[in-house]
Protein backbone atom coordinates (compact mmCIF):
# COMPACT_ATOMS: atom_id res chain seq x y z
CA UNK A 1 0.00 0.00 0.00
CA UNK A 2 1.04 3.33 -0.88
CA UNK A 3 2.82 5.66 2.42
CA UNK A 4 0.28 8.63 1.06
CA UNK A 5 -2.70 5.91 1.45
CA UNK A 6 -2.12 4.29 4.29
CA UNK A 7 -4.01 5.77 6.97
CA UNK A 8 -7.13 7.08 4.70
CA UNK A 9 -9.04 9.87 6.47
CA UNK A 10 -12.61 11.07 6.05
CA UNK A 11 -12.07 14.09 4.87
CA UNK A 12 -9.73 12.43 2.31
CA UNK A 13 -12.65 10.73 0.86
CA UNK A 14 -15.19 13.42 0.67
CA UNK A 15 -12.65 15.37 -1.18
CA UNK A 16 -12.39 12.87 -3.72
CA UNK A 17 -15.81 12.91 -4.08
CA UNK A 18 -16.46 16.61 -4.13
CA UNK A 19 -14.19 16.74 -6.66
CA UNK A 20 -15.48 14.12 -8.66
CA UNK A 21 -19.14 15.64 -8.21
CA UNK A 22 -17.76 19.15 -9.42
CA UNK A 23 -16.98 17.59 -12.83
CA UNK A 24 -13.28 17.95 -12.72
CA UNK A 25 -13.34 21.33 -12.04
CA UNK A 26 -10.73 20.86 -9.07
CA UNK A 27 -8.44 19.21 -11.53
CA UNK A 28 -8.19 22.23 -14.01
CA UNK A 29 -7.90 25.45 -10.96
CA UNK A 30 -4.62 26.56 -11.02
CA UNK A 31 -2.28 28.56 -8.15
CA UNK A 32 -1.67 28.08 -5.24
CA UNK A 33 -4.87 27.48 -4.44
CA UNK A 34 -4.93 23.99 -6.65
CA UNK A 35 -1.45 22.85 -4.63
CA UNK A 36 -2.96 23.50 -1.90
CA UNK A 37 -5.83 21.10 -1.70
CA UNK A 38 -3.56 18.60 -3.54
CA UNK A 39 -1.19 18.69 -0.92
CA UNK A 40 -3.64 18.42 2.15
CA UNK A 41 -5.41 15.41 0.03
CA UNK A 42 -3.41 12.23 0.66
CA UNK A 43 -5.47 10.55 -2.42
CA UNK A 44 -3.99 13.28 -4.45
CA UNK A 45 -0.82 13.15 -3.73
CA UNK A 46 -0.97 9.37 -4.63
CA UNK A 47 -2.34 9.93 -8.16
CA UNK A 48 0.02 12.68 -8.68
CA UNK A 49 2.77 10.24 -8.56
CA UNK A 50 3.03 9.26 -12.36
CA UNK A 51 5.00 6.31 -13.86
CA UNK A 52 8.50 6.81 -15.13
CA UNK A 53 8.36 9.36 -18.01
CA UNK A 54 10.12 6.50 -19.72
CA UNK A 55 9.44 3.23 -20.56
CA UNK A 56 12.76 1.11 -20.32
CA UNK A 57 13.32 -1.29 -23.30
CA UNK A 58 14.72 -4.64 -21.55
CA UNK A 59 17.93 -5.97 -23.51
CA UNK A 60 18.64 -9.17 -21.95
CA UNK A 61 22.01 -10.36 -23.49
CA UNK A 62 22.73 -13.93 -24.40
CA UNK A 63 23.75 -14.48 -20.81
CA UNK A 64 20.15 -13.77 -19.42
CA UNK A 65 18.85 -16.01 -22.36
CA UNK A 66 21.02 -18.34 -21.17
CA UNK A 67 20.08 -18.56 -17.72
CA UNK A 68 16.26 -18.45 -18.92
CA UNK A 69 17.16 -21.30 -20.34
CA UNK A 70 19.34 -23.06 -17.68
CA UNK A 71 16.76 -21.28 -14.24
CA UNK A 72 14.21 -21.20 -14.43
CA UNK A 73 12.64 -17.95 -12.45
CA UNK A 74 10.98 -19.12 -8.71
CA UNK A 75 7.07 -18.51 -8.06
CA UNK A 76 6.54 -14.98 -8.07
CA UNK A 77 9.01 -12.83 -9.39
CA UNK A 78 8.08 -10.74 -12.14
CA UNK A 79 10.02 -10.89 -15.66
CA UNK A 80 8.00 -7.89 -17.17
CA UNK A 81 9.75 -5.34 -19.11
CA UNK A 82 7.82 -2.52 -18.00
CA UNK A 83 8.50 -0.69 -15.25
CA UNK A 84 5.29 -0.53 -12.46
CA UNK A 85 4.04 2.64 -11.28
CA UNK A 86 5.62 3.94 -7.92
CA UNK A 87 4.23 5.04 -5.13
CA UNK A 88 5.67 7.99 -3.15
CA UNK A 89 8.02 7.74 -1.05
CA UNK A 90 8.58 3.96 -1.60
CA UNK A 91 11.51 1.90 -3.45
CA UNK A 92 10.80 1.70 -7.29
CA UNK A 93 8.81 -1.31 -7.66
CA UNK A 94 11.00 -2.52 -11.07
CA UNK A 95 14.04 -2.92 -8.42
CA UNK A 96 11.78 -4.57 -6.10
CA UNK A 97 9.94 -7.34 -8.77
CA UNK A 98 12.30 -7.77 -11.51
CA UNK A 99 14.47 -10.39 -11.23
CA UNK A 100 16.71 -11.66 -14.12
CA UNK A 101 17.59 -15.56 -14.43
CA UNK A 102 20.69 -16.35 -12.52
CA UNK A 103 19.43 -13.18 -9.78
CA UNK A 104 21.83 -10.84 -11.35
CA UNK A 105 20.34 -7.94 -10.08
CA UNK A 106 21.95 -5.94 -6.85
CA UNK A 107 18.96 -4.00 -6.41
CA UNK A 108 17.05 -6.82 -4.94
CA UNK A 109 18.76 -6.32 -1.97
CA UNK A 110 17.16 -2.76 -1.71
CA UNK A 111 13.76 -4.69 -0.23
CA UNK A 112 16.01 -5.60 3.16
CA UNK A 113 18.33 -2.05 3.08
CA UNK A 114 15.39 0.49 2.93
CA UNK A 115 12.31 -1.22 3.91
CA UNK A 116 8.81 -1.63 3.19
CA UNK A 117 7.23 1.37 2.19
CA UNK A 118 3.64 0.05 4.56
CA UNK A 119 4.98 0.34 8.10
CA UNK A 120 2.61 -3.04 8.87
CA UNK A 121 3.85 -4.94 5.96
CA UNK A 122 6.14 -8.06 6.41
CA UNK A 123 9.44 -8.20 5.35
CA UNK A 124 9.79 -10.72 2.18
CA UNK A 125 13.07 -12.26 2.21
CA UNK A 126 15.73 -11.18 -0.23
CA UNK A 127 16.61 -13.43 -2.98
CA UNK A 128 20.30 -12.34 -3.58
CA UNK A 129 23.89 -11.63 -2.25
CA UNK A 130 26.51 -9.50 -3.34
CA UNK A 131 30.05 -11.04 -2.99
CA UNK A 132 32.88 -8.80 -3.85
CA UNK A 133 31.06 -6.77 -5.89
CA UNK A 134 29.32 -10.28 -7.77
CA UNK A 135 25.53 -11.03 -7.21
CA UNK A 136 24.71 -14.40 -6.74
CA UNK A 137 21.55 -15.81 -5.48
CA UNK A 138 20.59 -16.50 -2.04
CA UNK A 139 21.47 -19.42 -0.30
CA UNK A 140 18.16 -20.08 1.31
CA UNK A 141 16.23 -18.82 -1.61
CA UNK A 142 18.53 -20.58 -4.48
CA UNK A 143 16.90 -22.18 -7.22
CA UNK A 144 18.37 -25.15 -8.92
CA UNK A 145 21.11 -24.42 -11.70
CA UNK A 146 22.14 -26.81 -14.69
CA UNK A 147 25.66 -26.32 -15.28
CA UNK A 148 26.55 -25.15 -18.83
CA UNK A 149 29.05 -28.37 -19.70
CA UNK A 150 27.46 -31.08 -17.10
CA UNK A 151 29.45 -34.34 -16.35
CA UNK A 152 32.80 -32.32 -18.33
CA UNK A 153 33.89 -30.73 -14.90
CA UNK A 154 34.62 -28.03 -17.41
CA UNK A 155 36.18 -24.58 -15.80
CA UNK A 156 33.23 -22.47 -16.81
CA UNK A 157 31.55 -23.93 -14.61
CA UNK A 158 33.01 -23.92 -10.83
CA UNK A 159 35.35 -20.77 -11.00
CA UNK A 160 33.00 -18.21 -10.34
CA UNK A 161 33.13 -16.91 -6.58
CA UNK A 162 36.43 -15.89 -5.23
CA UNK A 163 38.35 -17.97 -2.46
CA UNK A 164 39.90 -17.18 0.26
CA UNK A 165 43.89 -16.95 -0.26
CA UNK A 166 45.63 -19.24 2.11
CA UNK A 167 49.16 -16.94 2.16
CA UNK A 168 46.83 -13.93 3.48
CA UNK A 169 44.02 -12.13 4.58
CA UNK A 170 42.61 -11.60 1.32
CA UNK A 171 41.11 -13.56 -1.20
CA UNK A 172 41.73 -14.83 -4.96
CA UNK A 173 39.69 -14.66 -7.63
CA UNK A 174 38.37 -17.99 -9.54
CA UNK A 175 39.73 -17.01 -12.81
CA UNK A 176 43.21 -16.40 -10.92
CA UNK A 177 43.40 -19.63 -10.04
CA UNK A 178 43.04 -20.97 -13.66
CA UNK A 179 45.72 -18.61 -14.48
CA UNK A 180 48.10 -19.79 -12.11
CA UNK A 181 47.42 -23.17 -12.99
CA UNK A 182 47.84 -22.04 -16.68
CA UNK A 183 51.38 -20.83 -16.18
CA UNK A 184 52.30 -23.71 -13.76
CA UNK A 185 51.38 -25.75 -16.78
CA UNK A 186 53.63 -23.68 -18.95
CA UNK A 187 56.65 -24.18 -15.90
CA UNK A 188 56.53 -27.58 -15.92
CA UNK A 189 56.16 -28.25 -19.55
CA UNK A 190 59.49 -26.07 -19.45
CA UNK A 191 61.16 -28.33 -16.74
CA UNK A 192 60.46 -31.30 -18.86
CA UNK A 193 61.95 -29.63 -21.35
CA UNK A 194 65.25 -28.74 -18.93
CA UNK A 195 64.61 -32.69 -18.30
CA UNK A 196 65.19 -34.00 -21.61
CA UNK A 197 68.15 -31.83 -21.90
CA UNK A 198 69.98 -32.88 -19.10
CA UNK A 199 69.81 -36.26 -20.45
CA UNK A 200 70.19 -35.61 -23.63
CA UNK A 201 73.81 -34.31 -21.69
CA UNK A 202 74.14 -38.22 -20.55
CA UNK A 203 73.69 -39.70 -23.79
CA UNK A 204 76.23 -37.19 -25.57
CA UNK A 205 78.85 -38.04 -22.52
CA UNK A 206 77.79 -42.24 -22.64
CA UNK A 207 78.38 -42.08 -25.79
CA UNK A 208 81.80 -40.33 -25.72
CA UNK A 209 83.47 -42.45 -23.17
CA UNK A 210 81.81 -45.48 -25.10
CA UNK A 211 83.94 -44.24 -28.16
CA UNK A 212 87.22 -43.46 -26.20
CA UNK A 213 87.12 -46.78 -24.28
CA UNK A 214 86.57 -48.81 -27.85
CA UNK A 215 90.35 -47.60 -28.80
CA UNK A 216 91.55 -49.24 -25.32
CA UNK A 217 94.35 -51.20 -26.33
CA UNK A 218 93.89 -53.52 -23.07
CA UNK A 219 93.63 -56.85 -24.08
CA UNK A 220 94.69 -56.25 -27.97
CA UNK A 221 97.05 -59.54 -27.87
CA UNK A 222 94.73 -61.68 -26.95
CA UNK A 223 94.34 -64.33 -29.86
CA UNK A 224 92.89 -67.22 -31.67
CA UNK A 225 88.69 -66.89 -32.10
CA UNK A 226 88.13 -65.63 -28.11
CA UNK A 227 90.77 -62.72 -29.79
CA UNK A 228 88.40 -61.98 -32.64
CA UNK A 229 85.48 -62.47 -30.30
CA UNK A 230 87.26 -59.71 -28.01
CA UNK A 231 88.23 -57.44 -30.68
CA UNK A 232 83.96 -57.57 -31.93
CA UNK A 233 83.30 -56.34 -28.44
CA UNK A 234 85.46 -53.32 -28.41
CA UNK A 235 84.31 -52.25 -32.07
CA UNK A 236 80.34 -53.06 -30.57
CA UNK A 237 81.32 -50.27 -28.01
CA UNK A 238 81.87 -47.69 -30.74
CA UNK A 239 79.06 -48.70 -32.82
CA UNK A 240 76.74 -48.07 -29.88
CA UNK A 241 78.37 -45.17 -29.38
CA UNK A 242 77.56 -43.98 -32.84
CA UNK A 243 73.42 -45.08 -31.82
CA UNK A 244 73.66 -43.23 -28.30
CA UNK A 245 74.75 -40.27 -30.25
CA UNK A 246 71.87 -40.45 -33.12
CA UNK A 247 69.47 -40.86 -30.18
CA UNK A 248 70.70 -37.51 -28.26
CA UNK A 249 70.60 -35.62 -31.40
CA UNK A 250 66.98 -37.24 -32.34
CA UNK A 251 66.15 -36.13 -28.70
CA UNK A 252 67.04 -32.92 -29.18
CA UNK A 253 65.23 -32.51 -32.42
CA UNK A 254 62.02 -34.40 -31.88
CA UNK A 255 61.62 -34.10 -28.05
CA UNK A 256 63.27 -31.20 -25.99
CA UNK A 257 62.74 -28.36 -28.50
CA UNK A 258 59.34 -28.95 -29.65
CA UNK A 259 58.45 -28.43 -25.42
CA UNK A 260 60.60 -25.84 -25.26
CA UNK A 261 59.34 -23.75 -28.21
CA UNK A 262 55.74 -24.55 -27.46
CA UNK A 263 53.97 -21.48 -27.34
CA UNK A 264 56.96 -19.18 -26.88
CA UNK A 265 54.61 -16.21 -26.28
CA UNK A 266 52.15 -17.96 -24.04
CA UNK A 267 52.88 -16.26 -20.82
CA UNK A 268 52.16 -12.72 -22.85
CA UNK A 269 48.81 -14.13 -23.79
CA UNK A 270 48.14 -14.94 -20.24
CA UNK A 271 48.98 -11.53 -19.27
CA UNK A 272 46.97 -9.79 -21.92
CA UNK A 273 44.17 -12.15 -20.89
CA UNK A 274 44.54 -11.65 -17.20
CA UNK A 275 44.09 -7.66 -17.65
CA UNK A 276 41.34 -7.99 -20.05
CA UNK A 277 39.48 -10.06 -16.83
CA UNK A 278 40.54 -7.84 -14.64
CA UNK A 279 39.53 -4.61 -16.57
CA UNK A 280 36.15 -5.99 -16.60
CA UNK A 281 35.82 -6.94 -13.02
CA UNK A 282 37.29 -3.82 -11.82
CA UNK A 283 34.51 -1.94 -14.33
CA UNK A 284 31.96 -4.46 -12.42
CA UNK A 285 33.01 -3.03 -8.85
CA UNK A 286 32.92 0.48 -9.93
CA UNK A 287 29.20 0.34 -11.10
CA UNK A 288 28.80 -1.70 -7.74
CA UNK A 289 29.86 1.23 -6.26
CA UNK A 290 27.62 3.73 -8.10
CA UNK A 291 24.67 1.17 -7.10
CA UNK A 292 25.61 1.74 -3.48
CA UNK A 293 25.90 5.34 -3.87
CA UNK A 294 22.48 5.69 -5.85
CA UNK A 295 20.80 3.67 -3.22
CA UNK A 296 22.24 5.63 -0.34
CA UNK A 297 20.96 8.84 -2.01
CA UNK A 298 17.42 7.31 -2.73
CA UNK A 299 17.29 6.40 0.76
CA UNK A 300 17.83 10.11 2.07
CA UNK A 301 15.25 11.23 -0.75
CA UNK A 302 12.52 9.45 1.02
CA UNK A 303 13.54 9.66 4.25
CA UNK A 304 13.70 13.83 3.36
CA UNK A 305 9.93 13.42 1.47
CA UNK A 306 8.59 11.40 4.35
CA UNK A 307 9.78 14.34 6.80
CA UNK A 308 8.51 16.98 4.79
CA UNK A 309 5.16 14.87 4.61
CA UNK A 310 4.63 14.99 8.20
CA UNK A 311 5.64 18.47 8.66
CA UNK A 312 2.27 18.88 6.28
CA UNK A 313 0.36 16.94 8.34
CA UNK A 314 1.11 18.68 11.36
CA UNK A 315 0.95 22.23 9.36
CA UNK A 316 4.68 23.26 10.76
CA UNK A 317 5.31 25.36 8.01
CA UNK A 318 3.79 27.20 4.59
CA UNK A 319 6.53 26.20 2.83
CA UNK A 320 5.90 22.37 3.17
CA UNK A 321 3.89 22.14 0.16
CA UNK A 322 6.33 23.28 -1.69
CA UNK A 323 9.11 21.44 -0.63
CA UNK A 324 7.14 18.07 -0.95
CA UNK A 325 6.87 18.76 -4.48
CA UNK A 326 10.90 19.45 -4.74
CA UNK A 327 11.38 16.42 -2.39
CA UNK A 328 9.49 14.01 -4.46
CA UNK A 329 10.83 15.34 -7.76
CA UNK A 330 14.26 14.39 -6.02
CA UNK A 331 12.80 11.06 -4.70
CA UNK A 332 11.83 10.05 -8.35
CA UNK A 333 14.77 11.38 -9.84
CA UNK A 334 17.19 9.04 -7.36
CA UNK A 335 14.76 6.24 -8.20
CA UNK A 336 15.28 6.35 -11.58
CA UNK A 337 19.18 6.82 -10.94
CA UNK A 338 19.44 4.02 -8.92
CA UNK A 339 17.71 1.84 -11.88
CA UNK A 340 20.00 3.38 -14.47
CA UNK A 341 22.87 2.55 -12.08
CA UNK A 342 21.47 -1.00 -11.92
CA UNK A 343 20.65 -1.60 -15.29
CA UNK A 344 24.48 -0.54 -16.07
CA UNK A 345 25.57 -3.14 -13.23
CA UNK A 346 23.86 -5.75 -14.84
CA UNK A 347 25.18 -5.04 -18.07
CA UNK A 348 28.62 -5.19 -16.56
CA UNK A 349 28.14 -8.04 -14.63
CA UNK A 350 26.55 -9.94 -18.18
CA UNK A 351 29.59 -8.79 -19.91
CA UNK A 352 32.05 -9.90 -17.76
CA UNK A 353 30.07 -13.63 -17.18
CA UNK A 354 30.37 -13.56 -21.19
CA UNK A 355 33.86 -12.92 -20.99
CA UNK A 356 34.30 -15.88 -18.31
CA UNK A 357 32.96 -17.89 -20.03
CA UNK A 358 34.64 -17.69 -23.48
CA UNK A 359 38.06 -17.27 -21.64
CA UNK A 360 37.81 -19.85 -19.25
CA UNK A 361 36.55 -21.90 -22.00
CA UNK A 362 39.39 -21.05 -24.05
CA UNK A 363 41.91 -21.74 -21.05
CA UNK A 364 40.34 -25.33 -21.05
CA UNK A 365 40.99 -26.18 -24.44
CA UNK A 366 45.03 -24.51 -23.86
CA UNK A 367 45.32 -26.83 -21.22
CA UNK A 368 44.23 -30.14 -23.04
CA UNK A 369 46.21 -29.06 -26.23
CA UNK A 370 49.20 -28.71 -23.66
CA UNK A 371 48.92 -32.11 -22.14
CA UNK A 372 48.17 -34.03 -25.56
CA UNK A 373 51.24 -32.25 -26.78
CA UNK A 374 53.68 -32.88 -23.70
CA UNK A 375 51.98 -36.77 -24.61
CA UNK A 376 52.85 -36.93 -27.52
CA UNK A 377 56.38 -36.11 -27.51
CA UNK A 378 56.78 -37.95 -24.64
CA UNK A 379 55.59 -41.45 -26.60
CA UNK A 380 58.22 -40.16 -29.38
CA UNK A 381 61.03 -40.67 -26.29
CA UNK A 382 59.59 -43.80 -25.37
CA UNK A 383 59.85 -44.73 -28.96
CA UNK A 384 63.22 -43.13 -29.71
CA UNK A 385 63.97 -45.23 -26.63
CA UNK A 386 62.77 -48.42 -28.23
CA UNK A 387 64.72 -47.78 -31.37
CA UNK A 388 67.96 -47.50 -29.75
CA UNK A 389 67.69 -50.28 -27.95
CA UNK A 390 67.06 -52.34 -31.34
CA UNK A 391 70.46 -50.81 -32.29
CA UNK A 392 72.06 -51.50 -29.70
CA UNK A 393 71.20 -54.99 -29.68
CA UNK A 394 72.22 -55.16 -33.32
CA UNK A 395 75.54 -53.95 -32.14
CA UNK A 396 75.84 -56.95 -29.86
CA UNK A 397 74.72 -59.63 -32.05
CA UNK A 398 78.48 -59.78 -34.24
CA UNK A 399 79.56 -60.57 -30.59
CA UNK A 400 77.02 -63.14 -29.67
CA UNK A 401 77.80 -65.20 -33.41
CA UNK A 402 81.61 -64.69 -32.41
CA UNK A 403 81.81 -65.80 -28.79
CA UNK A 404 79.97 -69.41 -30.06
CA UNK A 405 82.55 -69.98 -32.48
CA UNK A 406 85.02 -69.65 -29.47
CA UNK A 407 86.55 -73.17 -30.01
CA UNK A 408 89.84 -73.76 -27.33
CA UNK A 409 90.86 -76.98 -29.17
CA UNK A 410 91.28 -74.81 -32.24
CA UNK A 411 92.48 -72.08 -30.17
CA UNK A 412 95.61 -74.62 -29.02
CA UNK A 413 95.91 -76.07 -32.34
CA UNK A 414 96.59 -72.73 -34.16
CA UNK A 415 98.61 -71.56 -31.39
CA UNK A 416 100.60 -74.63 -30.94
CA UNK A 417 101.28 -74.57 -35.09
CA UNK A 418 102.45 -71.02 -34.95
CA UNK A 419 104.80 -71.13 -32.04
CA UNK A 420 105.78 -74.63 -31.81
CA UNK A 421 109.53 -75.89 -31.00
CA UNK A 422 109.42 -79.37 -31.64
CA UNK A 423 107.42 -82.63 -31.54
CA UNK A 424 109.92 -85.15 -30.47
CA UNK A 425 110.00 -85.97 -27.21
CA UNK A 426 113.15 -86.68 -25.05
CA UNK A 427 113.85 -90.31 -23.87
CA UNK A 428 116.12 -92.13 -21.24
CA UNK A 429 119.78 -91.65 -21.47
CA UNK A 430 121.32 -95.04 -22.39
CA UNK A 431 125.32 -96.06 -20.86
Amino acid sequence: MARGCASPRASSSRCCRSRTAAGGKARRRTGSAAGSQRATCSCWRSLEWSPLRRERKARPSSFHRAGRATCPPRAGATMSTRPPTRPPGSVPAVLLGFQPALALTGALCLQQNLGSSSPGKKQSKENTITINCVTFPHPDTMPEQQLLKPTEWSYCDYFWADKKDPQGNGTVAGFELLLQKQLKGKQMQKEMSEFIRERIKIEEEYAKNLAKLSQNSLAAQEEGSLGEAWAQVKKSLADEAEVHLKFSAKLHSEVERPLMNFRENFKKDMKKCDHHIADLRKQLSSRYAAVEKARKALTERQRDLEMKTQQLEIKLSNKTEEDIKKARRKSTQAGDDLMRCVDLYNQAQSKWFEEMVTTTLELERLEVERVEMIRQHLCQYTQLRHETDMFNQSTVEPVDQLLRKVDPAKDRELWVREHKTGNIRPVDMEI
